[in-house]
């Protein structure tokens, strides 16, 4: 299994920026792609950022497109999300999300516990 460890929320004033980690652990044999998610109150959780394992693309939601941006650590199994020219509306729990491949060869989903960001004067 996989184990992720967000880390980095904050809170932030608007115009600010943070940078979110996580960090895989645990027994797989191999990360396929890595999701950063987001949910605020009363709302629906929101895509925000992908990246896979390998090559160069990423996936960049709409809302925080020219914004954000995600990268990833492949030696340290880390996926980061740097987050400039925040918004009130960014303030959500954002949350860590990987698809990985266990030790029998088998595709699995995981998510981290989340951390908090929250935009405000």
């Amino acid at each position: 299994q996989v184990q992720l460890v967000e880390s980095g929320g904050d809170l932030v004033q608007p115009g600010g920026s943070l940078r979110l980690s996580c960090v895989a652990s645990g027994s797989f044999v191999n990360i396929n792609r890595m999701i950063w998610w987001r949910q605020a109150p009363g709302k629906e959780r929101e895509f925000v950022a992908g990246i896979p394992w390998s090559g160069n693309t990423t996936f960049i939601g709409q809302s925080v497109e020219g914004r954000f941006t995600i990268t990833r650590d492949n030696t340290k199994k880390a996926v980061f999300l740097q987050m400039s020219s925040l918004k009130p509306e960014d303030t959500a729990t954002y949350y860590c999300n990987a698809e990985a491949i266990d030790l029998s060869g088998r595709r699995f989903e995981t998510w981290g516990q989340g951390t908090q960001v929250t935009v405000s004067s």
